[in-house]
């Protein structure tokens, strides 16, 4: 999504079928940020932020969950965890993560920087400016003239593309995003396997990538973290073990 990190205000930021994820709002203008009332959340007790989850495959035996402490605030914490004989077990210490600068939504659309809540998978392939750091995805090393294209009114809307003409809207030229896209993941909202076919002005351009300055800044709707949290986390992501991420306020991690 355009604009990775804000100076002012507005922003810059583990694969299979999706079980459970926040449906794509329909076309809203890009000021239309207010959510409908929410239902008094479950009480969340486990032991830890994996145990609960309960709409996860049974296969997916990696999990990368994402959390703020409330639904105003656009600091969040990172963890992972992986799941042995059943049991799911923290990988590694929290992380310090941003998010969106209007925090997170149920109703996320295209050109207001919110993050997505819902449970997704990763796209097939990994990205960067950089040379492959050593993931065990695909691994497409950015050159001049790679979008994102994020224009509604596009057939290949919320796709990669190489192409010398800027595919329009909010389409970003991923080659000029610095440092935020040296590596980045992306996240399946509104895109397979999620949703058949990108849902026009739902939202595109949703990725786990680097922090776009130091200190860290809001996103305009990725998930983001400091250059070595994001390698280690992209180097333990497996497409064997059919990760998903998981992104929402505590208050509200007991849906998923």
């Amino acid at each position: 999504m355009r604009r990775r990190s804000l100076i002012v205000g507005a922003a810059a930021g583990l694969a299979a079928p999706v079980v459970a994820g926040a449906t794509p709002a329909a076309a809203a203008a890009p000021d239309a940020t207010t959510d409908p009332p929410r239902p008094r959340p479950r009480t969340w007790t486990p032991s830890n932020r994996a145990s609960g989850l309960t709409t996860l495959p049974a296969t997916t035996r990696q999990v990368v969950v994402v959390t703020a402490a409330s639904w105003n605030t656009s600091y969040a914490t990172l963890e992972t965890f992986a799941r042995t004989d059943g049991r799911w077990t923290p990988v590694s210490a929290a992380l310090s993560a941003r998010i969106g600068s209007q925090f997170f939504s149920d109703n996320h659309v295209e050109g207001v920087p919110t993050t997505p809540t819902g449970v997704y998978s990763f796209g097939p392939t990994m990205y960067g400016i950089a040379a492959d750091p050593g993931v065990k995805h695909p691994y497409h090393r950015i050159v001049t003239n790679d979008w994102w294209n994020e224009n509604p009114a596009s057939s290949a809307y919320n796709t990669f593309q190489h192409t010398a003409t800027d595919p329009g809207g909010y389409s970003e030229a991923l080659w000029k995003e610095k440092p935020a896209y040296t590596h980045f993941a992306v996240i399946t909202y509104n895109m397979a396997p999620n949703v058949s076919k990108p849902v026009p002005n739902a939202g595109s351009g949703i990725f786990l990538h680097e922090f776009s300055k130091t200190p860290s800044g809001p996103t305009a709707g990725c998930v983001s973290l400091s250059h070595a949290d994001l390698v280690g986390v992209l180097r333990w992501l497996d497409p064997a073990a059919q990760p998903r991420i998981v992104m929402c306020p505590l208050d509200s991690l007991g849906r998923y």
